[in-house]
């Protein structure tokens, strides 16, 4: 199904826990008005909470929520995952329970993934979402000093209006999702990551290998308290995401790392710093503070960098040293493997030579063996033939016995003795 530019916009919000900041998410997102139509979409994961089951379902009966349960608890990315599939001709925007959103922030997130046809995820501006925080880059913060949500939306509004920054993901606390990328990326991966965290980072990986862009919507700003979801569970399930993060995107980190250390959002925040310091002094000096500390930020990330950097250079000494003892040890390995060689090829030869005459030994004995074999063969010959010689010799005797003993041999033995 090909995607409806005239369709509504889904909002999608998971909840679970945390009564007083779903309650305050839900009110920014209904109070405030839209051009673009849309429909918002709480999907409660068995929350435990009755306090927070009775008002989503004060909301439903009011027509003001389209209400979904789930049964058990599902995690977030399979919460997420039901909402994402909700409609299949539109757009989606997914949204923290513990956000507060301004102004016609839906409007300006929407214009910003429409202007161009390969944006795939438009995240906006933050107090506490990494690479999109503001007033402090990467650090979790609080609404600038002197502000309320309003008046800080307001600034980014005016400052950035209709600018926007391509970053290497988006940031999950609102991300706004165009439905023709969710249908070539497919949706989260709920079996690998769960309970939540990384999963977007995850699409967004995915996406950006076929094309799809994803960009900072530099003209809005929506408050995020950060982990009410997670509570405890939070930095086991970051640490377990960027694990698998690393397995199955191995230059996502590398990525991540170069875009902060670049730092491309730095005009944008500085533009909004501009319009806070013109307010008053004491926003001017919140400013300077600001920048102070986010420059003893960097500076001790540097100084750790330097660290790390030192610590390998030391371990890569370490590691040639050893390369060379282990090539030193294998040139005299190798040498005594070829003498081993060479005497193994002598005690072949010997080995082989004495085959050789072992070969002729028993040529010879089996030589010997047929010549005693003929030999007895001929000595049975022999006694055979010597006693018929024998008994011939007895026979013969025994006819001369005859002979002596008859008349004529003793008549002819007087004749012969006259």
């Amino acid at each position: 199904m090909r995607p409806n530019p005239a369709a509504p916009i889904d909002i999608v919000i998971p909840v679970y826990q945390g009564f007083a900041v779903t309650r305050r998410c839900l009110d920014s997102v209904l109070d405030h008005r839209q051009e673009f139509p849309h429909e918002v979409i709480v999907i409660d994961d068995a929350s435990p909470s009755s306090e927070l089951a009775d008002y989503l379902n004060g909301l439903a009966r009011a027509g003001r929520i389209t209400l979904l349960r789930n049964s058990a608890n599902q995690g977030f990315v399979m919460t997420a995952n039901r909402g994402l599939a909700l409609h299949p001709d539109r757009d989606v925007v997914l949204l923290n329970s513990d956000t507060e959103v301004n102004g016609d922030w839906l409007d300006r997130l929407a214009r910003c993934a429409r202007s161009a046809a390969t944006t795939g995820t438009v995240t906006p501006f933050s107090n506490n979402a990494t690479i999109c925080s503001y007033p402090i880059f990467c650090e979790p913060n609080e609404l600038p000093p002197g502000l309320s949500l309003a008046a800080t939306d307001a600034l980014f509004r005016d400052a950035n209006s209709g600018r926007w920054l391509e970053i290497p993901t988006a940031v999950g606390f609102c991300m706004y999702i165009r439905r023709d990328c969710l249908r070539e990326v497919g949706y989260f991966d709920e079996q690998r990551f769960g309970l939540g965290y990384g999963e977007e980072n995850d699409f967004c990986m995915r996406a950006g290998k076929v094309g799809w862009r994803h960009v900072l919507c530099a003209d809005t700003y929506v408050y995020h308290v950060g982990g009410a979801s997670f509570g405890e569970r939070q930095t086991q399930l970051q640490i377990q995401a960027q694990n698998i993060l690393a397995e199955l995107h191995p230059d996502y980190s590398r990525r991540i790392q170069e875009f902060i250390w670049q730092d491309p959002v730095r005009p944008f925040r500085v533009t909004v710093d501009r319009e806070r310091a013109v307010l008053s002094s004491q926003h001017a000096l919140s400013v300077l503070r600001e920048r102070d500390q986010e420059f003893e930020i960097r500076e001790q990330r540097r100084q750790q960098i330097e660290q790390i950097v030192v610590a390998l250079e030391r371990g890569l000494r370490n590691a040639e040293r050893l390369v060379a003892q282990i090539q030193d040890e294998l040139q005299h390995k190798d040498q005594a493997l070829a003498e081993a060689q060479c005497y193994v090829r002598e005690r072949e030869a010997d080995v082989s030579l004495l085959g050789a005459r072992l070969q002729a030994f028993q040529d010879d004995l089996e030589r010997t063996v047929r010549r005693l074999e003929d030999l007895r063969d001929e000595n049975e010959e022999l006694r055979r033939e010597n006693e018929e010689l024998r008994q011939r010799s007895h026979c013969l005797a025994a006819q001369l016995d005859e002979i002596h003993a008859s008349r004529i041999w003793r008549y002819t033995e007087f004749l012969r003795k006259s």
